[in-house]
């Protein structure tokens, strides 16, 4: 997560391929309605041009041995492409996310061990 923190500032504007430009880069803050408090360092928040996003967040309560998860969302419009797997309708925020967090190099691992 700290180096992908590091990139933040040289993602905004970066054209990843397949139409997804990145609008937005931030490392967001969660701020609670009930008593205002704020909670930083929430996640790292890539969102593009129309709406996809990919979330990165850190679940466990330090940073070693903690689950990297990684939340993606892309809007379809066309009905006859909703019924396509997870894993190839967001076949393109997958390739992104990995190559901009570099999840495989600093994971060792291949693919996810939960896919929900």
């Amino acid at each position: 997560m700290a180096a992908l923190r590091a990139k933040l500032p040289d993602l905004l504007g970066r054209d990843c391929g397949a139409g997804l430009r990145i609008a937005q880069a931030d490392d967001f803050a969660y701020t609670d309605p009930v008593d205002g408090s704020v909670s930083t360092r929430q996640g790292v928040r890539l969102i593009f041009d129309g709406g996809s996003r990919v979330v990165f967040r850190l679940s466990g309560t330090g940073t070693e041995g903690a689950t990297l998860r990684v939340y993606l969302e892309r809007f379809e419009p066309d009905a006859s492409r909703h019924d396509l797997p997870a894993q190839t309708a967001l076949a393109e925020l997958i390739r992104i996310a990995d190559e901009i967090a570099a999840i495989r190099s600093h994971s060792g691992m291949a693919m996810p061990t939960v896919i929900t």
